[in-house]
């Protein structure tokens, strides 16, 4: 069994002083790590990895870069600094002091949201696991691999809550954790997106895009929570959840930049003709892992968010900064829902606000995720092309919610299933769109300075490197 110190867990929580703490990490860390081998990242383990620690929470020590092997890297517990005298902001328990320890009656409620937050986690790790082997570049592999640990460092986040606060259910729900596995029919990953494959690099990139961000937006509503140790991990992972977008982002971005490049060199438009993505199937990528992230947000109607509100466990994003009713008791959110015994006919329906919070939430992510469409549209502007990305309705391809069961275009009509067969292939991938994308990663960039044919260089390298620094070592 391994010993559990501040040096090989760096933390604020005082874990050299909890021995009954320790003793239930030293029993789950031998468990995480064989994990780790047997999910982690495939055929890289004993490589040098530049990547970013975090070994304090201070502005100094959270992004600490140096060559690391992944199974030594030091995943931390870190919870933000405590604001003195923290009031709960939101519901009906607005303006009570935050909650230290687990209140009785909100135990299995606030044990399920951890859970939940905290299988997705390693979820996104197994999926992500054989991407190292058709990486575009250096670059991206390690951006892969800190993406990777990150979200190891963010499963040791709840872990620590499950066990610090939980007891005996904590402990057997920290096993789960690591007993579930991403596409496995018996035992699936909580959440759809995260039993999706991801075996190409454009699906990696998409998912940072917009299954991150949907991360980010939960951590920001449970940011808010009364449960002040969950709210202050939270805010602690919402600093290395940035990153993870940002890979998504500019990810997208450098195959938009080329696909431009690409279409304007051919003689007909068409980026496949010179080994590129062609801007069509960019669109159906988008289409697809947009629509899987807003499933994540859970139904447009719900009484368990309002239940969470009003019980001050999940509160909205930036409650304080967005909005000036805290209560939410009397507002209403009006909103187009399928019409009773006519599926295929929409029907205005205001909505109490409170059972609405998972709209809210949904609202506050659109509207980031167009400002990242806007940014790569200006760059097909910029090439002159009139190629347009757009963001899909919220009703298209959608598996839950009120309306996962009808079919809708990718601009919100309904369709009947003969008309939503007849055009799916033209909306989301095709197993030929998905069979030409791998194509591209039939083999792995990895000399210093090179980059696939399919994705453009990023306009910088890492913590002030040259993007031609060597990232990952060549194994000894």
């Amino acid at each position: 069994m391994t010993a559990i110190s501040n040096e090989k867990i760096p933390n604020n929580v005082n874990l050299s002083e909890d021995k009954k703490l320790q003793r239930a990490l030293e029993q789950w860390q031998p468990n995480f790590l064989e994990w780790w081998q047997s999910m982690g990242p495939e055929g890289f383990q004993q490589r040098d990895v530049y990547l970013r620690t975090a070994i304090s929470s201070n502005v100094d020590g959270w992004a600490h870069y140096d060559y690391v092997k992944m199974p030594d890297y030091r995943w931390g517990i870190f919870l933000a600094d405590q604001v003195p005298d923290r009031k709960i902001g939101f519901g009906d328990v607005m303006g009570e002091p935050v909650w230290q320890d687990v209140p009785g009656e909100h135990r299995n409620t606030l044990r399920r949201l951890i859970v939940t937050q905290g299988d997705t986690e390693p979820a996104s790790v197994e999926q992500q696991r054989m991407l190292g082997h058709s990486c575009p570049s250096l670059y991206d592999l390690r951006n892969l691999f800190q993406v990777n640990v990150e979200e190891g460092r963010h499963l040791w986040a709840m872990v620590y809550l499950l066990h610090r606060f939980f007891g005996r259910d904590g402990r057997e729900e920290a096993e789960g954790l690591l007993e579930r596995r991403s596409g496995n029919p018996d035992k699936p990953r909580i959440l759809g997106a995260f039993n999706e494959p991801i075996d190409d690099w454009l699906s990696f990139f998409m998912f940072t895009m917009f299954t991150d961000r949907d991360g980010k937006y939960q951590l920001l509503a449970l940011a808010e929570s009364g449960f002040d140790p969950l709210a202050r991990s939270t805010r602690f992972m919402l600093t290395e959840e940035a990153h993870h977008m940002f890979v998504g982002e500019t990810g997208v971005g450098r195959v938009v930049q080329r696909s431009a490049e690409l279409t304007k060199q051919d003689s007909n438009g068409d980026a496949r003709k010179l080994g590129g993505v062609d801007l069509p199937t960019l669109q159906k990528y988008l289409n697809l892992w947009y629509s899987l992230s807003l499933d994540l947000f859970g139904s447009e109607i719900s009484t368990n968010a309002a239940s969470f509100f009003a019980a001050g466990l999940k509160g909205r994003a930036n409650e304080d900064k967005r909005y000036t009713d805290h209560k939410a008791i009397e507002g209403v959110y009006p909103m187009e829902v399928p019409k009773t015994g006519a599926p295929m006919t929409l029907e205005k329906q205001e909505v109490a606000l409170r059972n609405a919070m998972n709209e809210v939430l949904r609202d506050g992510y659109v509207e980031d995720c167009q400002r990242g469409v806007d940014r790569w549209n200006k760059t097909l502007e910029a090439a002159g092309l009139s190629f347009r990305f757009v963001l899909p309705s919220r009703r298209f391809h959608r598996a839950q919610g009120i309306f996962a069961n009808g079919r809708y275009a990718p601009d919100g009509t309904p369709l009947t299933q003969e008309q939503w067969d007849a055009k799916r292939d033209e909306w989301l991938p095709s197993a030929a769109d998905k069979a030409y994308v791998k194509s591209l990663q039939a083999k792995p960039i990895t000399a210093q300075g090179e980059m696939a044919n399919w994705i453009a260089p990023p306009a910088k390298g890492v913590d002030s490197k040259p993007v031609d620094f060597q990232y990952v070592r060549a194994e000894a």
